[in-house]
């Protein structure tokens, strides 16, 4: 059952939801748009991404890019899949060619995003994923005008689809 708690976090109860909720924000990303994700190991991170990427329109396997680090995925808005797991600084996610990832015309996934924080754009949205038993709390923190109408919209789209 899709829903919102008390707290303001979505709560989405499996993975298909949140492969669901990754489908309505890929749907509205544009060239330019970060998402961040921050959560615990199994958390979804790399589900909600395979959402996102299914919303852009973007075909074949999502996967997590933890030993590669980027996964490049062409589509009408490509979409850059970024994990910063195994970073040991910020200084490495630029090493990776982050600013060019920035101008590619994009948008821009980064998992584990606390570990380069102070590399990251102002402008974002930032998805906390917590273990809620089965479930899964996901509080979207925007930093900027075009974070806070991505995470306006989503909200929206997801307190629609509650059921009673």
């Amino acid at each position: 059952m899709t829903s919102i708690d008390a707290e303001g976090a979505l709560r989405v109860e499996s993975a298909e939801e949140m492969r669901e909720l990754g489908r309505a924000l890929g749907a509205r990303l544009q060239p330019g748009d970060v998402i961040c994700l921050r959560g615990e190991l199994g958390a979804g991170k790399t589900t909600l991404t395979q959402g996102i990427a299914a919303g852009q329109g973007v075909s074949g396997t999502v996967a997590s890019p933890t030993f590669t680090l980027v996964h490049e995925h062409p589509g009408e808005v490509p979409l850059f899949h970024l994990d910063a797991y195994r970073l040991e600084s910020s200084e490495e996610l630029w090493d990776l060619g982050f600013e060019e990832y920035l101008r590619a015309g994009g948008s821009i996934v980064v998992e584990w995003c606390d570990r380069v924080a102070d590399a990251l754009p102002d402008e974002r949205l930032t998805l906390l994923l917590q273990h809620a038993g089965d479930a899964r709390l996901v509080s979207l923190l925007p930093h900027g005008e075009r974070a806070r109408a991505l995470a306006a919209a989503l909200r929206q789209e997801w307190e629609g689809r509650r059921r009673p």
